[in-house]
């Protein structure tokens, strides 16, 4: 009976062994490029100039240590900017095939200097293939990352992606936030009027309690409407951040930029009654860069909840 008790034991140990190790061994979602910049050669200026001269469309790129200042009388970083970008030509086809990329739309990426390196922290392949749920071998998906890479390296030329041992959990999660709202729609229905009114519901709740929105796309008229694809009433993308989240996860992760500010999509597609919108919730955050300290954890499920009550409260 002991031999029979130790063979299972062995056989136990096996199994989490095996599993701890496939944990390890899970592609990192977020990837940081480093470079010494000891001369100070390396802006956020010189870093979206290279982006842009790569073919990516930078929608925002800015500075959070003034804010950080003037609000918690402290930074953690010499230069802590939050980017918001996107490759227009890519985005548009992965939209076409994937309706909820609008919530990668446009994509982010801290950049930080820290003791004479700069650094910029991006998605990885993996990263949008897990949180965009599609198929990592997409050949529109790794065009992007490739065009990702390739601003990169443009922008910092004798630059390395850093070796990161993060534990990716539930590799094959995405942990996307979706609702959808049932609209009355008749022969005199404004749809346009329809989507302005619960924008401004939406903005008209999140601003007052802290959340900001650097970003906004509309998607028909800056993307479908121009290269003739007609599938959508409308398709709009907030990018949303709130100081009193990114402020304290910044401390311990500075790469969390990679998922910041997020993006928030609506649409509604021609034929429906219905409105989709959509968000990469806050375990996307937690599940890929080893955040373990409730410093970090505890504003980040806050936010996702008071977005998510937000939209219940509308469209209930």
């Amino acid at each position: 009976m002991k031999k029979t008790n130790n063979l299972i034991t062995i056989v136990f140990m096996s199994i989490i062994l095996s599993a701890v190790s496939a944990f390890g061994a899970a592609a990192q979602s977020v990837q940081v490029f480093t470079s010494n910049n000891a001369d100070g050669k390396i802006t956020a200026k010189s870093i979206d100039e290279a982006f842009g001269k790569s073919g990516l469309i930078i929608d925002g790129n800015n500075d959070m240590n003034k804010p950080f200042k003037l609000r918690f009388k402290n930074t953690y970083y010499k230069t802590y900017n939050l980017a918001m970008f996107r490759n227009k030509e890519v985005t548009l086809k992965l939209l076409k095939k994937y309706p909820t990329f609008g919530l990668l739309t446009p994509l982010t990426m801290s950049i930080w200097s820290d003791k004479g390196t700069m650094n910029i922290s991006t998605l990885t392949l993996a990263g949008i293939a897990r949180a965009g749920e599609i198929p990592i071998d997409d050949p529109d998906l790794v065009a992007y990352s490739k065009s990702i890479e390739k601003a990169l390296r443009a922008a910092m030329p004798k630059g390395h992606f850093k070796k990161l041992n993060h534990i990716v959990q539930f590799p094959k999660k995405s942990f996307q936030t979706r609702y959808t709202m049932e609209l009355e729609i008749d022969a005199d229905t404004d749809i346009e009027e329809l989507k302005e009114d619960f924008e401004a519901e939406f903005e008209g709740e999140m601003e007052p309690i802290g959340f900001l929105m650097p970003g906004y796309l509309n998607l028909v008229d800056e993307a479908f409407e121009p290269n003739g694809y007609d599938a959508y009433d409308f398709y709009d993308t907030y990018s949303v951040c709130k100081f009193d989240v990114i402020y304290p996860v910044s401390k311990l992760h500075p790469e969390a930029g990679a998922y910041a500010p997020c993006a928030f999509y609506l649409y509604k597609k021609k034929g429906e009654n219905k409105m989709h919108m959509g968000w990469l919730g806050v375990d996307n955050w937690i599940t890929t860069l080893d955040i373990k300290d409730e410093e970090s954890i505890k504003p980040l499920r806050a936010a996702h909840k008071m977005i998510e009550d937000i939209i219940k409260e509308i469209i209930e």
